[in-house]
């Protein structure tokens, strides 16, 4: 909850230097922190040590719904808005470094992201988590920020000073896609390390659809975006029409 209350202290001391910070924007951060909380607490998490299928339910809350529903939120541009000039310098300083460029590259974001998937479930990894506290944090943090990395790479809502193309983008989220759905039905029909096949079944089924609920989402967006900034604009000032791409 530390990340919903800065969150909210900082729109407060936005809308004292500059316009009101959309309202949506505060909802959708508050709906991604309730959602990535309630995978890593509460009765839901409690259930996901036993239950492959809560556990899968919890994957696709904190690993790909609360990432989006944050980035969403842009929470990087409403801190800039909120630190002083000096501060934000820096930070843009590092949101430029080799790093950060490496890490929201989209292959780079969707194999951490995927590919982290695919290891845990395919290997003894699964199993080893749950006995293992420290290991089942990292797993779960891990879990969080590939899928909000990835999330940022492929669509652009905040300050993104590394960006790619549309062309592709889409070309990496269509393979990203087919990865976590061949996943998904290799999960189904193999099942991880302690899980019994039923709740392989079931969790599968859930991973496969659930997410493409979700990437849908991120497919129109990304679309949306890409219409947006191809489409033809008209000028005035030149008293005829004149078409170019943004």
């Amino acid at each position: 909850m530390i990340g919903l209350n800065v969150y909210i202290l900082s729109v407060v001391i936005s809308n004292r230097k500059y316009k009101q910070w959309p309202v949506y924007r505060i909802i959708c951060w508050v709906a991604g922190v309730v959602f990535a909380t309630i995978a890593v607490a509460g009765p839901l998490a409690e259930r996901a040590h036993v239950d492959f299928t809560a556990h899968m339910l919890g994957h696709l809350l904190l690993g790909m719904l609360a990432p989006f529903l944050m980035v969403l939120a842009a929470p990087m541009t409403l801190l800039l808005r909120t630190i002083n000039v000096s501060l934000a310098r820096r930070l843009t300083r590092l949101l430029k470094s080799l790093p950060i460029r490496i890490v929201t590259n989209p292959i780079v974001a969707s194999l951490l992201n995927v590919g982290g998937l695919w290891i845990l479930y395919t290997s003894d990894l699964y199993k080893i988590m749950h006995e293992n506290i420290i290991l089942h944090v990292i797993i779960h943090v891990h879990v969080f920020l590939a899928g909000y990395v990835f999330t940022i790479s492929m669509i652009y809502i905040d300050t993104t000073p590394h960006r790619t193309s549309y062309v592709y983008r889409s070309i990496v989220l269509v393979l990203t896609l087919a990865a976590h759905g061949i996943l998904s039905k290799y999960i189904y029909v193999n099942p991880p390390t302690g899980v019994f096949p039923a709740q392989a079944e079931i969790g599968g089924m859930l991973m496969y659809y659930g997410g493409d609920a979700i990437d849908m989402m991120i497919i129109f967006i990304l679309c949306l975006q890409w219409y947006k900034a191809s489409r033809p604009r008209i000028s005035t000032n030149l008293g005829y029409y004149s078409f170019r791409r943004s």
